[in-house]
């Protein structure tokens, strides 16, 4: 699926809304991640403290959402916009792609629960595809 016209001015709308939380949101976001996918954790084996609530966690949610308010600003070409990422999570950091769409998910949840009001089914549908892009575009180096 790829984002509409009308999707992207919904996701640029709800993203001037909520990206003031953004650290929030990423700590939170992050921190699920490890709790429900403990196995997301190897890579952040380098962290002294691996704790949901740790210093690193709520740093690393933070440069997680710093990325996607990047991606916000290149939706019209996530794929060549997000290259230097693509390349990073690839040849150095070697991440699993398969964990885009775990974080994602947790943005979402997130979103959802900050934010009830604002989080209507259209903003759902449209911060999903745009997640699910976004994704898509950090996995471009791994093909």
């Amino acid at each position: 699926m790829s984002l509409t016209e009308k999707d992207k001015k919904v996701v640029k709308a709800f993203w001037s809304k909520v990206s003031g939380r953004a650290g929030d949101i990423g700590a939170d976001a992050l921190s699920r991640m490890l709790i429900v996918y403990p196995q997301t954790k190897t890579y952040f084996a380098h962290w002294k403290d691996q704790s949901p609530t740790s210093p690193m966690a709520k740093k690393h949610g933070m440069t997680v959402m710093s990325g996607v308010a990047d991606a916000v600003t290149k939706i019209d070409n996530l794929t060549s916009g997000l290259l230097s990422l693509s390349e990073l999570h690839a040849f150095t950091l070697r991440v699993d792609p398969a964990n885009f769409k775990i974080i994602s998910h947790n943005i979402l949840v997130v979103m959802a629960i900050m934010f009830p009001v604002d989080f209507t089914p259209e903003v759902h549908v449209a911060m999903d595809k745009f997640l699910a892009a976004l994704a898509r575009a950090l996995s471009d180096k791994y093909r």
